[in-house]
This record gives structure tokens, C-alpha cells and sequence, in this order.
């Protein structure tokens, strides 16, 4: 009896083992991967894609998957840095036609934000597919959000095909506030929200952030919205990108970065555009107490910025493991200590106005910046942001398609 006892344990231990091993492996498969969910809500259609060099599957573009599978794209949207994903941050870029197959671009990032009547006239329905980073100031969130109103607004259906965040697995940061609005943070989000874009695409429309007037929200209001999900993914997951976002966040390390080193943008000290490791090299002329040193200079992606040509002293974070679970404030606060002329370290608007301060629209706040100045603590400085998390995180919660992190 003992040993039919301990072959039954021993059995089900086995059996245990190789089920943890099997959900182990599961690949994450974003959701342009679940073909069979939405290639048949678009055979037949005129299909307007949203798209740039990260919606693949198994390493294949989705637009050479769709016109395999017989799917007609009557035209391509870009974002920022355009179908390529070569342009530089901030670059306007004019439509064209794709060599390869084509199609006509529209660029949703130079003339104009959003998809006018005349472009969807000839278009049935709205795909998007872009891969998102989780941060509150990249920009893709507000292409999809310019996306949804043009779809809202002419009562085209919208399915967005989602993709899991690489910094979905936590929350942090201030929350904007509503002065702060730019074309790094439109609505009242924490730097960090942890949310997959779908679940972004969610929250927009149930908090009315989509933009259009009166007449045309009432005469739409069954308009379509689909989110083609992730599979194996939630929001413990850590997933790896296989693509660029964008040539500034070439690989993992910059992606986990950017959330605490984009504030940098905002300061005359260098963020490493220029370099291969942007948002991880971080320095200045004049921090010269510091060993590592680098000189940005002009690359793909990164034409222009700043102190290219000079040899800047500072921070190597490619040999520093960033922060699980929030933003790196501490090193925020040591680069403004280490920076001699602390006067001169903000970059300076024309107009003295705390809104026109580009440190404070990525901040969200004008308060980030005083408390820098004033050599608040970390922990005092956190403690401002809680009250504002905790009213995002529960609304936060009504939109999650994921298992969440707590």
C-alpha cells in the first residue's frame, strides 16, 4: 500500500512538473498572431491599415501576411518615424507610395494627426497594428487615440490587433495633469500605466477621451470597436521585443530606461540620442567628475540633437540593471545634483510659463521640477504621487483584458 502510495505521488509530481514546464514555454503571441479571430471580419473589405516596422508575426510583416491571405489594404497610416521605423523623433514625414506593394501611405505624423473624411472615403473598415512601449510619452497611444476619433467620427469599424507591453508589469509615476497637455501626454495617465494598447483603445472610449463633436458621438454611438487579444500574456509577463519600436529604443535595456531617462529630454544634458544606446547613456560637458564618457553624433534615427560632437561625461546605465517595478527617481535626483550649473540644467521655453517647459509636459506636472530644485526626498516625492495613482489604478481595472500584476 506504502509503495502504490508513493507511485501515485511520485505520478502526479511528474505530471505537475511537466505541466509547469509546458506553461512555462508557452509563447507570448501578440494579436496579430490570432489570424483566424480577424481575417474573416476583413475578407471583402477595403481595409485602411495602421502599421509600422513592429507589426510582424514569426518575423513576417502583417501587410505581406494580409495580401497572402487575399485581404485587400487600400492604404497604409504611419506614426511617428514612419512604415520603416528609420525617421527621426519628431521628423515630419509626407505620404508616398510603398515601393513594395504599391499601396498609398498617408502620414498620420506631418500635415496632420488624423485620418481625414476624403482619406476613408474609399475604405470599409480600419485595422491597427503597432507595438507600444507603456510609457505615457511615446507617442503611439495618441496615434491610435488620432485614429479612433477619425473612426468614430466617420463610422468606419476599428480592430485593434494588441500587443503585450514590455512595461506592463507596474505602475508609476505622476499623473498628467490637465495643463500639462502636449503631444507627449494627453490625458490624466501615470508615466508608467501599465496597460497593453488595446487596453489603452478601451479606456479612451470609456472615459470619452475621444475627440469629435456632439452630433456626430450621438448619430455613432454603436460604432465598432474589436481588440484581437495576446495569448499567454498578462500583466506579470515580461516580454521581449523582437523588433525596434523606434530607432532610439534599439533593444530591452533602453526600453526599461526610457520610462526613468525620457525626463532627461527635458534638460540640457544628453539622453544618448546620437549613440547606439539612447535613454542609456546619459552625461554632459560639464559633469566631468564622472569616468564614462561618449560623444553623440549624427545617426539614422538620430540626425539631430543635442551636443553632438562633444565629449560627454556621465552615465553608462548598459551596465546598470534597471529598476523591476518603478521609475528610477533616485538617479533622476543624482544627475540633478551631479550637474554644476543647476540654473541652467531645465531646458528654457521662450516664455517662462511652467507649461512651456518641456521637462514639465514629460513630467506631467510643473511640480517635479520644483521639488528637483528644492532637494526634495525620493520618498517625499513619491508620496505626492500616490493619491493620483490610486484614483488611475481604479479606473484603471475596468478596462484590463489581463490577468493583473496585484
Amino acid at each position: 500500500m506504502k509503495k502504490l502510495f508513493v507511485g501515485i505521488v511520485a505520478t502526479l509530481l511528474l505530471s505537475f512538473s511537466q505541466n509547469s514546464k509546458a506553461q512555462i514555454k508557452q509563447p507570448i503571441l501578440p494579436g496579430a498572431y490570432q489570424t483566424s479571430q480577424y481575417l474573416p471580419i476583413l475578407q471583402n473589405k477595403r481595409v485602411g491599415l495602421f502599421t509600422n516596422q513592429t507589426a510582424t508575426i514569426n518575423g513576417k510583416h502583417l501587410i505581406d501576411t494580409l495580401t497572402a491571405s487575399g485581404i485587400k489594404i487600400q492604404k497604409i497610416f504611419t506614426p511617428e518615424h514612419g512604415l520603416r521605423g528609420t525617421a527621426d523623433a519628431g521628423e515630419k514625414i509626407n505620404d508616398e507610395i510603398d515601393a513594395k506593394t504599391g499601396i498609398k501611405i498617408v502620414s498620420l505624423y506631418g500635415k496632420k494627426n488624423t485620418p481625414d473624411a476624403t482619406d476613408l472615403l474609399d475604405i470599409d473598415i480600419l485595422l491597427f497594428d503597432v507595438q507600444d512601449v507603456g510609457t505615457r510619452f511615446y507617442t503611439y497611444i495618441y496615434s491610435l487615440q488620432y485614429f479612433m476619433e477619425a473612426a468614430m467620427a466617420n463610422n468606419k469599424p476599428l480592430v485593434v490587433l494588441d500587443r503585450p507591453n514590455p512595461n506592463g508589469h507596474y505602475i508609476d509615476g505622476p499623473v498628467l495633469e490637465a495643463p500639462f497637455t502636449s503631444g507627449v501626454g494627453r490625458n490624466p495617465i501615470p508615466s508608467v500605466y501599465g496597460m497593453t494598447i488595446g487596453e489603452y483603445a478601451l479606456m479612451a472610449r470609456g472615459e470619452h477621451w475621444i475627440k469629435m463633436d456632439s452630433a456626430k458621438a450621438t448619430q455613432n454611438a454603436n460604432w465598432s470597436l474589436t481588440i484581437i487579444r495576446n495569448k499567454n500574456y498578462d500583466h506579470t509577463s515580461l516580454y521581449t521585443l523582437d523588433v525596434a519600436p523606434s530607432p532610439n529604443l534599439p533593444n530591452m535595456n533602453s526600453i526599461y530606461w526610457y520610462a526613468t531617462t525620457c525626463l532627461i529630454e527635458g534638460t540640457v544634458m544628453s539622453e544618448g540620442r546620437g549613440t547606439a544606446h539612447a535613454f542609456a547613456y546619459i552625461g554632459h560637458p560639464s559633469i566631468q567628475h564622472q569616468q564614462f564618457s561618449f560623444t553623440p553624433g549624427p545617426r539614422m534615427g538620430a540626425m539631430n540633437s543635442k551636443l553632438y560632437g562633444q565629449k560627454c561625461y556621465g552615465w553608462d546605465l548598459t551596465k546598470i540593471k534597471p529598476p523591476s517595478n518603478k521609475i528610477d527617481l533616485a538617479l533622476i535626483i543624482e544627475m540633478y545634483k551631479s550637474f554644476p550649473q543647476k540654473d541652467s540644467f531645465f531646458l528654457r521655453p521662450k516664455t517662462e510659463a511652467p507649461t512651456a517647459y518641456f521637462f514639465n509636459k514629460l513630467a506631467g506636472n510643473a511640480t517635479l521640477m520644483e521639488q528637483l530644485k528644492a532637494g526634495v526626498s525620493e520618498a517625499d516625492i513619491r508620496k505626492s504621487w500616490q493619491a493620483g495613482l490610486s484614483q488611475f489604478k481604479a479606473k484603471r481595472k475596468k478596462y484590463l483584458l489581463y490577468k493583473d500584476f496585484k
